[in-house]
């Protein structure tokens, strides 16, 4: 970068060149920055289903903010931001294999009740460890006396995804977020140590 704090920027008429409104904020932000691999992106969302059911939003004035490139979003969903700049709004219609996947009829199974966590509850999302050592989610569907009915499926798989998006912010990710592979946002300031368990294996 050439050092531009000692110079002043001149105006076309030779004035000394002076801020207008926000547009500063904006030069900040680097709006030729887009979407890549590796940079931290900002959308606000609405996604609602083919029926016309809402069934997820950021709000306005909460951005969700996903790591580029690192299968922090559906697929489907971050091809098309792919290149995409701050101030970009898009529709995308996302298929089920680039959603949240077909629904898998074996995917719901029973279980012992006792082999579940106390309180377990309708609704749920749970995670636990395959025998490859992977992180699986389920949800519960359905909670008995003796028995617990989860399902592998997302709740969502199978349906078509309509996003409304529009892109608020892109910048370069820091280290620690791509050793960690997904952001670590406003709400998130320390790792605690349930999280960290990953960096000291003893």
């Amino acid at each position: 970068m050439r050092d531009l704090a000692g110079g002043q920027f001149q105006g076309s008429d030779g004035k000394p060149w002076q801020a207008v409104g926000d547009l500063i904020v904006g030069r900040m932000a680097n709006p030729a920055l887009t979407a890549q691999t590796d940079r931290v992106v900002s959308i606000l969302y609405v996604l609602t289903l083919s029926d016309g059911r809402q069934v997820d939003s950021s709000g306005v004035d909460d951005p969700l903010e996903y790591l580029h490139g690192h299968d922090n979003i559906v697929p489907g969903l971050e091809r098309k931001l792919e290149g995409r700049a701050v101030g970009d709004k898009l529709k995308v219609t996302v298929a089920p294999v680039d959603g949240y996947g077909d629904v898998e009829p074996d995917g719901v199974q029973t279980m012992p009740k006792d082999a579940f966590p106390p309180g377990v509850e309708v609704g749920m999302q749970l995670a636990m460890e395959d025998d490859e050592g992977d992180t699986v989610s389920l949800w519960v569907k359905e909670v008995t006396k003796d028995n617990v009915v989860i399902d592998f499926n997302h709740p969502l798989a199978g349906q078509t995804l309509h996003f409304d998006v529009e892109v608020v912010g892109v910048r370069e990710a820091s280290p620690e977020e791509l050793e960690h592979g997904h952001v670590h946002g406003a709400h998130d300031h320390h790792h605690d140590d349930s999280e960290d368990d990953h960096h000291h294996h003893h």
